[in-house]
């Protein structure tokens, strides 16, 4: 890719809002980029195209492995595509933290969707960032915003770690399950499902139907003794199949009539406001990381107070502040 020096950021904006596929990838590629002058032509990509963003709805969807995430994004997708959404679909991929390798096989797992015009599906390595969010995934949204998609998909890992990053780049929260009750229902993730909007037990067809029933009235039952997210909002617990595709124009259905609740609350745009703040520290908190890494000299000076530090001979309290100082 070219340096920030001649790249005409004004251009790629204009092809980005003109719906132009190629660009709006383009545009992805440049924030994620980890080069400096990159990140210096990313934020100014972005504050341009900000005024054209911000009317999409923007759902998170996770789940553990197995429960058929990216088949229900397929599933979903091309129910949405069939009745006239823009859809856009980011799929953060695990990311191996020996090699910082990634999979990225979403495009392969959505068949239906991939070959939709009126779909784009960008999958990213989560890299490491917290609840498998990719750590651009936030900007990235904003630009496919920008280029027409009225709905965005954050398809998020779902593997140990906290699901609170997604909740701080949405506006519905949906946790897949898997049909299971009884002793299943006893490692339910407290934390998740009290950040869930929906709850929706997929693979409810065939043999399963009845246990996915069992299991979404289990739910039904421990969430009368969750905190709820919202006072607006009781959460719904639906049972679909992302084979069949039943139950799916429902599970939309839902998430249509929470947006009108909260929209009318007020509670979608005191979300939205919170979510932009904890996203300047997030950011923040990047950029301190950045110069950790970038700077040789405090690279080494961190090296040898993390040595220090492991062997008992400067306490963890006092190495930070050091480092914070070296930062300034």
């Amino acid at each position: 890719m070219k340096t920030s020096k001649t790249i005409d950021i004004a251009a790629i904006a204009d092809r980005v809002r003109s719906g132009d596929r190629a660009a709006l990838a383009r545009a992805i590629t440049l924030i994620e980029s980890r080069r400096a002058d990159h990140q210096v032509a990313a934020r100014e990509l972005v504050q341009l195209l900000l005024p054209h963003t911000g009317q999409a709805m923007r759902v998170g969807i996770t789940g553990s492995p197995g429960v058929g995430k990216s088949t229900t994004i397929d599933a979903l997708g091309h129910y949405l595509v069939e009745t006239g959404h823009k859809v856009a679909v980011l799929a953060v991929d695990p990311t191996s933290a020996r090699s910082g390798g990634s999979i990225l096989g979403d495009k392969t797992r959505m068949a239906r969707l991939s070959m939709a015009d009126a779909a784009f599906i960008r999958p990213s390595p989560a890299a490491g960032t917290l609840g498998g969010v990719a750590a651009k995934t936030r900007e990235a949204m904003l630009l496919c915003e920008a280029a027409g998609f009225d709905v965005v998909l954050v398809e998020t890992v779902g593997i140990g770690q906290s699901e609170t990053a997604v909740c701080d780049m949405t506006d519905f929260f949906l946790a897949l399950m898997l049909p299971g009750g009884g002793d299943e229902l006893q490692g339910i993730k407290k934390g998740l499902v009290e950040l869930a909007d929906m709850i929706a037990i997929n693979k409810a067809d065939g043999d399963y139907i009845k246990r996915a029933n069992l299991t979404a009235a289990e739910y039904r039952g421990a969430l009368h003794i969750l905190t709820p997210r919202s006072t607006e909002w009781q959460v719904p617990v639906l049972t679909y199949s992302a084979m069949t595709g039943n139950g799916i124009p429902e599970l939309w259905a839902k998430v249509v009539e929470h947006r009108g609740i909260v929209q009318r609350s007020g509670e979608f745009d005191k979300r939205r406001s919170e979510q932009q703040v904890r996203w300047m520290w997030t950011m923040l908190e990047d950029r301190w990381q950045s110069k950790l890494r970038a700077d040789p000299a405090i690279r080494t000076k961190v090296r040898a107070t993390e040595a220090a530090v492991a062997a008992g001979r400067i306490a963890p309290s006092l190495a930070a502040d050091q480092i914070a100082n070296w930062l300034v």
